[in-house]
């Protein structure tokens, strides 16, 4: 794609080697998950050290550094959401004792940037700031009916208002969703419901349903005229 910057790409490949399960890598594994020569990858780890996008320890193993943790809290702060949106999840999960999360578009992925967990021993679990794809779950693709996607799938989802569906991201899940509209009618975010669809059955989706669109409703109400 024009305009890109191969040092840039390369770089980015380095700190996007890094998830939950992989939160220590050598240098051998920088250069397995990414492709790159060792002595690249020294390069531009140095520049990450000095910067504090990374550290490296005593047994010569990478970790991700505090410099991504600052930014990633300025990225969350600069919404000037979670102050409202955390007790309305509590509220939901208090009412369907299932998890319930917001996300937020973030290039052609979702982020689930506010979450709170069910008591259910067994439950669907993801975690604040994981990126999921657009156009898989429920959450994605209210997004993106809302923000003009064009279909029958997103013609229906801006009719109903919502998304209802079973396992498309994951055949034992079953998720509700609803978007979070500014006055403008442009899209803040969405607001989801997941749970076992052993138990999270149809009649407490249809329940789910309500309780999102009255959450929606009393948030778009508290952001109405705010800069979000």
């Amino acid at each position: 794609m024009a305009g890109k910057v191969d040092a840039l790409e390369r770089a980015l490949d380095i700190l996007e080697a890094f998830s939950d399960n992989k939160n220590a890598l050598s240098l051998k594994q920088l250069a397995e998950e990414t492709g790159l020569y060792k002595s690249r990858i020294l390069r531009l780890t140095s520049s990450f050290i000095d910067r504090g996008y990374m550290s490296r320890d005593d047994d010569g193993r990478y970790h991700l550094g505090s410099t991504l943790w600052r930014l990633g809290s300025v990225y969350r702060r600069s919404f000037d959401l979670g102050d409202h949106i955390r007790p309305v999840l509590a509220r939901i999960v208090a009412e369907i004792n299932e998890s319930a999360a917001f996300y937020v578009r973030d290039s052609d992925m979702r982020v689930c940037l506010f979450r709170h967990e069910s008591t259910q021993a067994i439950r669907h679990h993801v975690d604040e700031g994981q990126r999921l794809p657009l156009d898989r779950g429920v959450a994605g693709r209210v997004i993106l009916a809302f923000e003009g996607e064009t279909g029958a799938l997103y013609d229906k989802i801006r009719n109903d208002g919502f998304m209802n569906e079973l396992g498309e991201r994951d055949p034992d899940v079953a998720s509700v969703a609803v978007p979070v509209l500014d006055t403008d009618e442009g899209v803040i975010g969405a607001l989801s419901i997941a749970g076992l669809n052993s138990r999270f059955d149809e009649p407490e989706r249809d329940r789910a349903v309500n309780v999102l669109t009255e959450a929606r409703k009393e948030l778009e109400a508290e952001f109405a005229g705010r800069a979000i």
